[in-house]
């Protein structure tokens, strides 16, 4: 079902201090995640950024190629900064050029360019194509390694060790199908105009056309991404994504048997996450969820929001019974910066936890002057 509005005003917000753990929302469904043959899995609804079920979703595991997403997003974020551009010609080294596995058959003496290289790692899986990338980006593949595990560790993915940009099979490299679809999350959201290369069916280069290995852009229409990957250790492995709507839901899968259950296991996945649930947007952007109380400021109350629309995953038709209940640190004291935390909005279902969002200042407050302040000073000492 598409994302949609709450269609009866945004829910009456109440303010608490209690502490709560969020709830996988697929617990809350009446309708079971089906059994998915794969090692460790996980689904979720990206427009919310909410967990839609999950197994074994924290075991390390081996990324195999769905780690050139890690490389892709590095040279997304090289593009978008003006350190690469697309038509760049990029010097092809011997190291990429025998770097093993599967291949986009560039050339030592062949220039190619970044964009070529760019849909030869994604759409060819090539990991001659990779390295090179790599290197235009930091001048060694190594030193590129280390600009993913900063980068690992700066989008929070805690449990992910990179030693080489292809996925090449290596024991200290791993991760989990939860960092990956947070990685993946960070991708489609951080890089949208980069993103359509990961919907492309096919790609020639060198004469030699290759399909994308990811079955399911043939399967189903509102699929438009991600990446496969397949060693002898890790299995088949896939993140999967698909736009229904205005609602993207995302899945990481991997250790399946086969090219074939791969497919079929995450389109399980996909159909049970949109079949199954409704996202609905509870509050605008820069919507005031509250507006309270501060002391010493040139304004009476504060308005807290967030930037970005709030939205929350419920099972079907349980929208309605969605409640928010602010807690925040009391007294609000000025000056209050644009931006600046000073709550968080938990939103529940029949009392069940299923989203927090951090409530920030939407517009400043100041310092109000010396008798508004001494005036508030006296009232803060008796309340």
């Amino acid at each position: 079902m598409p994302a949609t509005a709450l269609a009866a005003a945004a829910p009456p917000v109440t303010t608490s201090s209690a502490a709560s753990s969020v709830s996988t929302v697929g617990l809350l469904s009446s309708v079971p995640a089906p059994a998915i043959a794969a090692r460790a899995w996980v689904a979720i609804d990206v427009t919310s950024d909410q967990v839609l079920a999950e197994d074994r979703a924290d075991d390390r595991v081996e990324p195999a190629s769905l780690t050139k997403v890690m490389t892709a997003y590095l040279v997304f974020n090289a593009l978008k900064e003006k350190r690469l551009s697309l038509g760049q010609s990029v010097a092809v080294s011997h190291k990429a050029w025998r770097t093993g596995g599967s291949r986009m058959f560039i050339e030592p003496r062949k220039p190619v360019t970044v964009e070529e290289l760019i849909r030869g790692m994604i759409t060819q899986s090539g990991n001659d194509a990779t390295v090179a990338l790599a290197e235009a980006v930091a001048g060694s593949e190594d030193a590129f390694v280390a600009l993913m595990n900063q980068e690992a560790a700066r989008l929070g993915l805690k449990n992910t060790h990179f030693t080489n940009s292809t996925g090449l099979p290596d024991p200290q490299h791993v991760t989990t199908v939860r960092d990956l679809a947070l990685l993946a999350k960070r991708l489609i959201q951080d890089h949208p105009d980069f993103y359509g290369y990961y919907k492309e069916r096919e790609f020639t280069y060198n004469k030699i056309t290759q399909p994308n290995r990811n079955r399911l852009l043939w399967v189903d229409p509102s699929v438009d991404g991600m990446k496969t990957g397949h060693t002898e250790a890790a299995g088949y492995c896939l993140i999967a994504s698909a736009m229904r709507g205005d609602r993207r839901v995302l899945t990481v899968l991997v250790g399946a048997a086969s090219e074939n259950a791969r497919t079929q296991e995450s389109l399980k996945l996909l159909n049970w996450g949109f079949q199954n649930f409704d996202t609905v947007r509870v509050y605008e952007a820069n919507q005031a969820v509250v507006e309270p109380k501060v002391w010493k400021g040139n304004a009476s109350k504060a308005k807290l929001g967030s930037r970005s629309a709030i939205w929350v995953t419920v099972p079907r038709g349980q929208a309605g019974n969605v409640k928010s209940t602010v807690e925040r640190t009391d007294p609000l004291v000025a000056p209050l910066q644009a931006g600046q935390q000073v709550g968080t909005l938990k939103l529940t279902l029949n009392d069940k936890p299923v989203r927090e969002v951090p409530l920030t200042v939407l517009e400043p407050v100041d310092v109000a002057g010396i008798f508004g302040r001494a005036f508030d000073a006296v009232r803060l000492w008796f309340n």
